[in-house]
């Protein structure tokens, strides 16, 4: 839902993307707030992931405007989308197992110091572990320690850790795919604790999921995407699982096609 006085954090109007024949998106808008979780639901090809796939940079779309805080930006790339502080969390999570939590944290953007100077550098092994510590401090994640291979670790710690690697970088809009997939319930209350603390940061959450018993627990709002469009904006405190099957499957009661009011 608009907040009156407050623009959008990402949002996105007009958004095609065709693949062929295939109109996987068509004129979709989307927003969400800093301190806000929006939940992405729809059936299987309704969009979600070439929604996503656009907004990481990932897939070109044929039309439509992109602004972030304010103001109107463009998306070459992924980039150009890790620029702008907006970071993805897949549901492969992309972690290499056989390193350690520090090593995945930092893979790709290690920390070095002078070994002899302006010769030969080594990474910093003392400063990226401090690092680490104090990145799954701040949001509370639990492991037996920074220097646990990832593979020792459970799945809810797992995908802690990948959520982690996406915000220490002065990440401001996080994309969450299907981030409970596949977890115990003590390993998805990790998670879903996880999210509420990174809202309670003022980061924007995206969560793409199909358990709408996760999504009603977390989300303050819904976006239901069905054959491409958006189909549903959906208040939280005001909606019912009833309201967002009928509009992700389309059935009469649902009002096919407009936004919801709840």
């Amino acid at each position: 839902m608009a907040q009156p006085g407050r623009a959008p954090l990402l949002e996105l109007r007009g958004i095609r993307k065709r693949f062929g024949a295939v109109q996987a998106l068509y004129d979709v808008d989307f927003e969400v707030y800093a301190g806000e979780v929006v939940g992405l639901v729809g059936d299987n090809g309704a969009g979600k992931s070439s929604l996503i796939k656009a907004i990481a940079g990932i897939y070109a779309t044929d039309s439509g405007e992109f602004r972030f805080e304010g103001r109107q930006v463009t998306i070459g790339g992924p980039n150009d989308t890790a620029r702008l502080g907006i970071s993805t969390v897949y549901q492969d999570l992309a972690l290499c197992d056989n390193l350690d939590v520090v090593a995945n944290l930092f893979l790709g953007r290690e920390e070095a110091r002078p070994l002899v100077p302006g010769v030969v550098e080594e990474l910093d092994e003392v400063a990226m572990e401090q690092r680490a510590v104090e990145v799954l401090r701040d949001l509370a994640v639990r492991i037996p320690s920074v220097r646990t291979p990832i593979a020792a670790l459970s799945g809810g710690q797992r995908q802690s850790v990948a959520v982690a690697r996406s915000v220490m970088w002065n990440s401001k809009v996080v994309l969450l795919d299907e981030p409970t997939a596949a977890l115990g319930v003590a390993q998805t209350r990790q998670v879903l604790d996880l999210i509420k603390r990174l809202r309670g940061q003022g980061l924007g959450v995206v969560v793409i999921s199909h358990n709408l018993a996760d999504v009603f627990e977390v989300c303050d709002r819904i976006v239901v995407l069905r054959l491409g469009r958006r189909a549903g904006n959906f208040d939280v405190r005001g909606a019912s699982r009833e309201q967002i099957v009928a509009a992700i499957t389309g059935a009469e009661f649902g009002t096919p096609g407009r936004e919801g009011t709840a």
